[in-house]
């Protein structure tokens, strides 16, 4: 796993302007992964962030990046608890829900709509994609909107500029150390 994927992929979730993303990287033995892992969470876990493997198929690995703080806070809320019931989410607590997402992403090959609401999407937004089956959104950047498409747009701003100043701080020779901002 690069540093450079996970700043291009994650930017916004080091900074600590987003719960959680998501991206894929090859590997080449799952010892190795481990390894890697092991030694990322020891530099993001001091700054409140958590580097979770969620799938692995065919050398590749889909990785979470988040911060359990903000995360908890996503799924305390009224909307998302819901939510995450009426999609089937048998025990509350987020080492739950995500055994649980992770089962889903290993046995489905499509993602469960939910899992916007690990990224910290909007639940609003999170259960018109769901109720619309994707279509019909007001608008479409990191995510697709039903509910407050200003609001969003400028959100979609703040990720994209965050993205390429975190792209350029660290082809500057930045670490993710360097880059990852310490969480409440």
């Amino acid at each position: 796993m690069s540093e450079e994927a996970l700043v291009r992929n994650c930017a916004p979730t080091l900074a600590g302007l987003k719960t959680g993303s998501l991206f894929v990287c090859a590997f080449d033995s799952r010892r190795q992964l481990a390894r890697e892992l092991r030694d990322a969470n020891r530099i993001l876990t001091p700054k409140g962030l958590r580097l979770v493997p969620l799938r692995c198929r065919e050398g590749r690995v889909l990785l979470y990046l988040y911060r359990p703080v903000r995360l908890k806070a996503d799924l305390s809320e009224a909307e998302a608890q819901a939510l995450l019931q009426e999609a089937g989410y048998p025990v509350r607590g987020i080492g739950n829900y995500l055994a649980e997402l992770a089962r889903r992403l290993r046995s489905f090959n499509e993602f469960p709509h939910e899992i916007g609401l690990f990224l910290g999407y909007p639940p609003e937004d999170v259960k018109g994609f769901m109720v619309h089956k994707g279509k019909n959104s007001k608008c479409s950047g990191c995510w697709k909107v039903y509910g407050d498409a200003d609001k969003a747009q400028r959100t979609f701003a703040a990720f994209r500029h965050c993205t390429d100043c975190y792209c350029k701080r660290h082809a500057m020779g930045a670490t993710v150390e360097q880059l990852a901002v310490k969480g409440v």
